[in-house]
Formats: structure tokens, C-alpha cells, sequence
């Protein structure tokens, strides 16, 4: 499906996978306005927590060019930032809004979007290198926050852990290298509306976090 990637943290004219890239280009033909591109990671470079998300989202990031910006999911997730010192504003509204991450860093496990939002198998094996490249600049004693199943499956892949050996379930901590891998249930629409997820179990993911990192 797609040829050899290069150890790169990110391409912003990737076409590698033919599904997506297809699958983009009719969106922007849908909706010109639309960033429709690879998305890339948001927030400081130096930062000692990175938050791994899917993918991006049809109306939120695959729109507006930032991760988990203009979304359901969004909403919840900057507002917890900023209510665990993360951020110096409780929303991201667009890409060139003035929000600052504050020793964070977000990424997706893919970064393009997928049709239904489900990406293959193979498609998250492509992008993969990706986060690979992310991680490897991270600082020994980083905490990596994986939002869902396939986004803490995607860090275990870029460091050739086997999957079954950390299993993943919500505030789960696992030494994985130099970093701790956290998870947490995604706060997609569905899982906050059914309350698998709330505000609470959520903020208290991120507290630990700033625990990890002795702050």
C-alpha cells in the first residue's frame, strides 16, 4: 500500500497511505476551506508530557489544522489542560488562536483523517514512524498520555513493545522505556455522553501526570 517512510517526527505532504490520501482529497474537495492535510503535533517542543490521540477528526482538526481543535472531544480535553496548569486558556478555537501549551505536547497516533474515522491496521502501521520519532525526543522521566486502545497499541508498536505486555485500561501506568505510558479512556463525544468517561475521571488522569512529573 504505501512505500518506506523516513525517520521523520512529521510530513506535512504525506500521501504514503492511498486510502487516506484519497479520502482527503475528496473532503477538500467537499469543503475547500478545510485543512485536509496531514495534521501536525501542537505545543511545546520541549515538553515532558505528550498526549496521544486516533486521528483527527472530520469538523475538528482535519478543519482547522490543530489536534482535538473545533471538536466534541476538544472541548473536554483543553478545558482539562488548562484546569491541571497546562495551558494558560481553557479552549482552542483555531490554529492561530493565541492558546499555549505549557510543558504539553499533542499528537495522534495517525495524522491524516480516516474514513469513518477508523483507521486500518495498516495505515496506523505507516504512520507509526511518526511517533516513533516524537518519542524518541522525549526526556528520560516523560510521561506519554494515551487517549484509547489505539493510541496506547501505537506507543507500544514505535518502541517494538509486544502488545499483550501492558494491557491497556483507563489510569493504567505502565514503565515503558525511559517514560511512563498513562492511559486513559478517549473523551470522545460517546464516551463522555454515556459517561464511561467523566470530567472527574478525566481530570484525575492529568493530575497524576503532573504527579509523575514531580510537579
Amino acid at each position: 500500500m504505501c512505500e518506506k517512510m523516513t525517520e521523520s517526527v512529521f510530513d506535512a505532504e504525506c500521501r504514503r497511505c492511498t486510502r487516506l490520501s484519497d479520502f482527503l482529497d475528496e473532503v477538500s474537495g467537499r469543503h475547500p476551506d478545510y485543512h485536509a492535510r496531514p495534521v501536525p503535533a501542537f505545543g511545546d517542543p520541549d515538553a515532558d508530557l505528550l498526549v496521544v490521540g486516533l486521528a483527527p477528526g472530520m469538523h475538528g482538526a482535519n478543519r482547522t489544522g490543530r489536534p482535538f481543535t473545533g471538536d466534541h472531544a476538544g472541548i473536554l480535553l483543553y478545558r482539562t489542560l488548562y484546569e491541571c496548569g497546562f495551558s494558560n486558556q481553557p479552549e482552542s478555537l483555531s490554529a492561530d488562536d493565541p492558546l499555549v501549551l505549557r510543558n504539553c505536547r499533542i499528537t495522534n497516533a495517525v495524522k491524516c483523517l480516516p474514513p469513518q474515522n477508523k483507521p486500518t491496521t495498516s495505515e496506523i502501521r505507516e504512520c507509526n514512524a511518526f511517533l516513533r520519532a516524537e518519542l524518541a525526543g522525549l526526556r528520560e522521566g516523560a510521561v506519554v498520555l494515551a487517549l484509547g486502545k489505539i493510541a496506547h497499541d501505537a506507543v507500544l508498536r514505535s518502541l517494538g513493545v509486544p502488545l499483550s505486555k501492558y494491557r491497556f485500561a483507563h489510569a493504567a501506568e505502565h514503565a515503558a522505556g525511559p517514560f511512563t505510558l498513562l492511559d486513559s479512556y478517549h473523551c470522545s463525544r460517546y464516551n463522555t455522553q454515556t459517561r464511561r468517561l467523566t470530567d472527574d475521571m478525566f481530570r484525575d488522569v492529568f493530575r497524576r501526570a503532573r504527579e509523575l512529573l514531580g510537579d
